[in-house]
């Protein structure tokens, strides 16, 4: 039989943390759980864990996976609800990229891997375009609304007679 490390040794068990206990999290936690579902629905959602404070740090919190595996930076605290909405989506992002070594979420008009951006006040789902003139990189969707489609401006899109795009 092996030898316990003594418990001041053992890392810290992380919990799970319950609703309500940061409700501007829990909100923007809602809402990334939504673009989590419309891109990879067999995922269950993600959830939020918290590491105990210790002399050093004040207690952690981080978004995982429902199992509890989570990768990346915590949490950090804000005011604001876009401030809230922006660091989960980008902690949900570096977790699942982690975790499940696999990017998120993905342009369906590209297939490349999205990063964050703020356009008007909020933050939303950016792609860098197909890398060809006419091709340019453009805002997919707001965070929270994946499964609404948001098709690129092509300023050089050829017309058809009838008025409509080719």
């Amino acid at each position: 039989m092996g030898r316990m490390r003594p418990s001041s040794l053992r890392p810290p068990e992380p919990r799970f943390v319950p609703a309500g206990e940061h409700p501007l999290w829990d909100e923007a936690l809602a809402t990334v759980n939504r673009d989590l579902a419309a891109t990879l629905p067999g995922q269950r959602p993600l959830c939020l864990i918290a590491y105990p404070a210790d002399a050093h740090e004040d207690e952690q919190v981080y978004v995982a996976l429902a199992d509890g595996n989570a990768h990346g930076n915590s949490l950090q605290p804000s005011g604001s609800a876009p401030w809230a909405l922006w660091t989960v989506a980008e902690a949900a992002q570096d977790t699942i990229t982690g975790c499940l070594w696999q990017a998120w979420p993905v342009c369906t008009l590209h297939g490349l891997g999205m990063h964050l951006r703020e356009e008007s006040g909020r933050p939303v789902w950016n792609c860098a375009g197909g890398g060809r003139p006419g091709d340019p990189a453009h805002v997919r969707a707001a965070v929270g609304e994946l499964d609404t489609l948001h098709r690129p401006h092509r300023p050089n899109r050829k017309r058809r007679k009838d008025g409509r795009g080719a």
